[in-house]
């Protein structure tokens, strides 16, 4: 009993006082703002028909459907053409906001928003990587995903640097107009009636609306340093929660996919593979499919490798080099599926929910080659004048260390 109370000590010490996993974060709100990003400018000549008015699934279905089901769009809100184009071009930047980093916190809520809203609009779009990037739009509203990569991460690091100098930091306006119109929006929607099919989903907008205003209040007038530490604690605690659960729920996706297949008599004689690769709407390079499945060993191969890596990886993650190596296969295998099978928006999703798994050094060199490359670019626009050179941005924690 005496050696469990430090140990748990230093486990709530951890978990309250630091973000976990910054760069893990940042990274997996990288790969799915930018596979949905992708994935929305590539069916933007076909938006009306997949979501918009002019699709066979209309919108009277799809009203009906979530009366049913209390399933939240937005786009259910009203049929009109003008509303459906305004929507989409907001959740295109979104997106990009939230690829950037701009305004995470409010980025990611819009994200969640549009995910959902587009996906539950019509049901029947897409090829399984919606359904994890309509999770992780949920979870990513409750981690600390801007703490690094991320223009928050530049500015807070300009408005430090500006303090250490003695200088006044202006008041953040933008972000004081962005939850005024937020709430101002949040009001009407609720006052009209339009958000009461269910009410999960405008409970969590109200909650994050509210957060973000006390948020903003404390920095602005606390007069000590204790309610902004008791609001970092709850959103550390948050945040790693958060984080557990993104990381449970890749696990939980490859053990049940790997012990599904375990069940298979094709995946048990070794042939399953070579099936979806003479599918013609899962060939976009019939050669290349004719070339693999030639070779019966091969096929085997891949179909018993994909079994045991999907089912190994979970118990993978006690040894960390173990877990690297099947890491590296995991996501080797997506790209391919993204080539062969020509599902390269469910494969980015999968990388991108693996990426919390990647150790974070690294993530820190990936990150370190991207600015030197970034540097050499911007010396070469400037003809040759050197790039001031951003301050280093702090990592409190770290998750699947190497």
């Amino acid at each position: 009993m005496s050696r469990l109370a430090p140990a748990l000590s230093r486990g709530i010490a951890r978990v309250t006082g630091a973000s976990l996993g910054p760069y893990q974060s940042a990274v997996i709100r990288i790969g799915f703002a930018g596979t949905w990003l992708l994935f929305l400018l590539r069916e933007f000549p076909h938006r009306r028909e997949l979501y918009g008015p002019t699709g066979p699934w209309g919108w009277q279905l799809a009203k009906d459907l979530t009366d049913d089901n209390h399933a939240f769009s937005a786009l259910l809100w009203s049929d009109g053409r003008a509303w459906f184009e305004c929507f989409y071009v907001l959740a295109i930047l979104a997106a990009v906001g939230l690829l950037l980093g701009w305004r995470t916190r409010t980025a990611s809520v819009l994200f969640m928003v549009g995910v959902l809203s587009l996906q539950n609009r019509s049901v029947f779009m897409g090829d399984g990587g919606d359904n994890v990037l309509h999770l992780m739009s949920f979870y990513l509203l409750f981690t600390r995903c801007g703490q690094v990569w991320s223009l928050d991460a530049r500015r807070r690091a300009a408005d430090e640097a500006a303090r250490a100098r003695g200088e006044r930091v202006p008041a953040d306006r933008v972000g004081a107009a962005l939850w005024a119109g937020l709430g101002l929006a949040l009001g009407i929607v609720t006052l009209t009636g339009r958000s009461d099919n269910g009410w999960l989903i405008p409970a969590l907008l109200w909650t994050v609306w509210v957060a973000l205003g006390v948020w903003g209040l404390v920095e602005r007038r606390a007069k000590s340093a204790d309610p902004r530490l008791l609001l970092d604690v709850v959103a550390n605690v948050l945040h790693n929660g958060a984080l557990f659960v993104i990381m449970a729920e890749a696990c939980l996706i490859y053990a049940t996919a790997g012990w599904y297949k375990v069940q298979g008599s094709r995946w048990q004689d070794g042939t399953a593979v070579y099936y979806p690769l003479h599918l013609h709407y899962f060939s976009p390079w019939p050669g290349l499919g004719e070339l693999m499945s030639t070779s019966g060993t091969i096929m085997m191969l891949v179909t018993y490798g994909t079994v045991i890596v999907q089912v190994a990886f979970p118990f993978t993650l006690f040894n960390r080099r173990v877990k690297n190596v099947l890491l590296v296969l995991m996501m080797a295998e997506h790209a391919a599926i993204a080539v062969v099978l020509g599902l390269p928006f469910f494969s980015l999703a999968m990388i991108a929910a693996d990426a919390v798994f990647l150790p974070t050094s690294f993530l820190r060199r990936l990150g370190d080659l991207a600015a030197r490359a970034r540097g050499r670019f911007v010396r070469r626009g400037r003809g040759g004048v050197p790039a001031q050179r951003a301050p280093e941005e702090s990592a409190p924690g770290r998750v699947g260390a190497a």
